[in-house]
């Protein structure tokens, strides 16, 4: 049995991934001294502007994210190679599986654990996210940024009403509510991480887990491709 692209690009999972995107950037900017786990545009940014400064402690602190990032790419390429999803039979599952543990694991570690040990387990599993799950429907996309989602969106917004072109509608919309689910997901896990503090990314978890379930619940009641 193979995996079926109706589950690995539907707009479905793709608001479920993008809520634990915007809920993942979010706790690690709260929680861990203002280090973005998905969006590594903004440790690199920052990591010039405190070499800038001349703050090398502070510069240095966005390197581990950005790396982390790097190894996530690699292994969530690995699970692709073709020997390798043959051998796993669902690569994308257990990529979503890693997720789960990864952060289950975050959220069991004590407060002494210092910040940057999490800061890369996060930015890994982010990685891993964006690398296996890349498209939406057709068209790329990105589960754990919104700047390149944002463009699309907009780009397709023009053409469906200068064009009048009812694919351009259609992308609009998808992109839009996964857009939308990521601001979700940011909103939910600001709030959480402020009131529950460590523990709040046990939600991340639990998105991922219905993220997850999906591909069940598909499998068992769409009809075969």
């Amino acid at each position: 049995m193979t995996e079926r692209p109706v589950t690995h690009a539907s707009v479905q999972l793709g608001v479920l991934l993008a809520v634990a995107g915007g809920f993942l950037d979010a706790f690690s900017y709260l929680e861990l001294g203002g280090v973005f786990a998905n969006a590594q545009t903004g440790n690199v940014v920052l990591f010039g502007v405190e070499a800038a400064r001349a703050h090398g402690t502070d510069a240095v602190r966005h390197i581990p994210s950005i790396l982390a990032f790097v190894v996530g790419v690699v292994v969530a390429e690995t699970l692709l190679r073709p020997r390798v999803a043959a051998a796993l039979r669902w690569p994308s599952r257990f990529a979503l599986v890693l997720e789960i543990a990864v952060l289950a694991v975050v959220g069991l570690l004590p407060r002494g654990v210092p910040d940057s040990v999490l800061i890369v387990m996060i930015a890994f599993t982010a990685s891993v996210q964006v690398t296996m799950f890349r498209t939406l429907i057709d068209w790329p996309y990105n589960t754990a940024m919104v700047t390149g989602n944002l463009r699309s969106a907009a780009q397709a917004a023009y053409l469906a009403v200068a064009d009048r072109d009812p694919e351009a509608v259609r992308k609009a919309r998808s992109f839009a509510i996964v857009i939308g689910a990521f601001v979700v997901g940011a909103f939910g896990g600001g709030w959480l991480t402020l009131h529950v503090g460590r523990h709040a990314i046990w939600i991340s978890a639990g998105v991922l887990v219905a993220a997850l379930g999906l591909f069940v619940v598909d499998e068992r009641f769409r009809p075969e491709e």
